[in-house]
């Protein structure tokens, strides 16, 4: 854990998120004290990316979209200083080689006995539903051989709705559930069928400890197709 990060947790930011936001989390004992794991989260606000990290006790490494290194502004500056602090990578999103690449990044993270976050989503949820997941982390649960951890992220849209500028005080929460064992498909990585099996049992997992509704297509897609939810 980096200087600025323990500063950031334990003197600065972490104490003030707590006093404002009174956060409560459930379930931290099943998020191993020791070794590389998966905290897989649903995505319904930017400020997913801080609680979560700041209201563990382990180091969370998060594979966040480059968007967050390159903001402009006041807001853009501490974005961009809070996930270069804390030891988040960018990475690009376009698809192809560059999901390629953040799997590998995610496989070396792990490689180093981290725990490391991901939104099997691919992106922030446009309207608070929960969407369809993304068959990149399945693929990494099976080649990593680490324990996956679900993690919802409760009422976190609610301190940033579209177009406020500030953010409101609202309570949040965070609920992790008990470890996902994949074990069973070892060895069948290359199999799109049991790659999209397993994401979807991901998905459901999160979605009972979420409650969210759930809607079986891609974020991205809805994104695309209606520009005023995609911000």
């Amino acid at each position: 854990m980096n200087g600025f990060f323990w500063f950031l947790k334990y003197i600065a930011l972490g104490p003030l998120l707590r006093a404002v936001f009174r956060p409560w989390v459930t379930g931290v004992e099943n998020v191993p004290a020791h070794g590389a794991a998966i905290l897989a989260s649903n995505h319904v606000s930017f400020f997913d990316s801080i609680f979560l990290p700041l209201m563990l006790e382990r180091h969370v490494t998060f594979l966040a979209k480059s968007e967050y290194f390159t903001g402009k502004g006041i807001m853009g500056w501490l974005s961009r200083m809070f996930f270069k602090g804390t030891g988040q990578i960018p990475i690009d999103r376009s698809g192809g080689k560059a999901s390629e690449d953040s799997l590998n990044t995610g496989l070396r993270v792990l490689a180093s006995g981290q725990l490391l976050g991901i939104y099997p989503e691919g992106t922030r949820s446009p309207d608070h539903k929960m969407y369809r997941g993304r068959t990149g982390i399945a693929r990494m649960v099976l080649e990593a051989h680490v324990p996956i951890i679900p993690v919802a992220m409760i009422d976190t849209q609610e301190l940033m709705p579209a177009k406020s500028k500030l953010p409101r005080v609202r309570r949040v929460g965070i609920v992790i559930g008990k470890p996902l064992d994949f074990s069973r498909f070892e060895g069948l990585e290359g199999d799109r069928y049991i790659l999209r099996a397993i994401t979807d049992e991901i998905q459901y997992a999160l979605w009972e400890l979420s409650g969210q509704q759930y809607a079986d297509v891609y974020a991205s897609s809805i994104k695309a197709t209606t520009p005023s939810l995609n911000r």
